[in-house]
């Protein structure tokens, strides 16, 4: 954990994010919390993280997502050196189906 973003306000956001309980209920926050670009910008890494397990190229991806290989390298470096927060919940979610 980086510990430059633990702080008790990130803390006081996390748990209020811990309470939403269904996709409507997501929507209606971060609607509220999040610009619509920024919203779009981490569904975008989400989408690009979980092709990149998916062994999908580069050009695929850019393809697909409109991302661009700046982007696609950041998420690709955040996967092989960062928290594996992105693993966790792919996993989790392949789990769930």
């Amino acid at each position: 954990m980086n510990k430059k973003i633990k702080t008790d306000a990130v803390d006081h956001l996390f748990e209020a994010i811990l309470t939403l309980q269904n996709p409507e209920e997501c929507y209606s926050f971060f609607e509220d919390v999040c610009t619509v670009n920024e919203l779009l910008s981490l569904s975008q890494r989400y989408e690009v993280a979980r092709m990149l397990r998916e062994k999908k190229t580069y050009l695929e991806i850019a393809e697909e997502t409109g991302a661009s290989t700046a982007t696609i390298s950041r998420v690709n470096r955040s996967l092989n050196y960062g928290n594996d927060g992105y693993d966790m919940v792919i996993n989790r979610l392949k789990e769930q189906q």
